[in-house]
């Protein structure tokens, strides 16, 4: 997809089809004793996937790559951490990380790694959306992420974003 084409838009109900669909694929891999938001983004599907797989326990953690929620927006060089005690303890928890869309993958990866440092015994991640255009790790989307709801290739525009 060119720079300039236009945004796709992806409404409540394809959304949250796709997160009750990956749902049912983190259910026969057992159910995570906590799942995990990625603020500000993946706070919203993430509590859509605590529901639909009986989960109660749900943290936040806020960790940015761009430096504005502008289309395109630039990124950081690193993904940032703004509050990692938030995540609270994780000793011995199977963690479910989400997120709404994975672009670098680099947000996800450093997401991890701080699961991973606060305990947790097993850590699964699952984004909505993958794109594809902006990807850049050495692995595909498929190996490096556990979960995934639709791969596209251009920015796209959830239901709770300004149009």
């Amino acid at each position: 997809m060119a720079a300039d084409a236009p945004p796709i838009l992806l409404p409540w109900q394809e959304l949250v089809a796709k997160i009750h669909d990956t749902a049912v694929n983190v259910r026969s891999d057992g159910v995570p004793d906590v799942v995990i938001g990625i603020l500000r983004g993946g706070m919203i599907p993430a509590t859509v996937f605590a529901h639909a797989l009986a989960v109660r326990t749900v943290r936040a953690v806020e960790v940015v790559h761009t430096v504005s929620d502008d289309m395109n927006a630039a990124k950081t060089p690193a993904p940032q951490v703004s509050n990692v005690a938030s995540l609270g303890d994780l000793s011995g928890l199977d963690v479910l990380i989400v997120d709404d869309i994975a672009g670098t993958g680099d947000t996800m990866a450093y997401t991890a790694q701080l699961v991973a440092a606060a305990g947790a015994t097993r850590a699964r991640t699952a984004v909505c959306i993958v794109n594809a255009a902006n990807w850049r790790r050495p692995q595909p989307p498929e190996h490096a992420l556990t979960y995934i709801g639709a791969t596209v290739e251009g920015w796209v525009i959830f239901p709770w974003e300004n149009r």
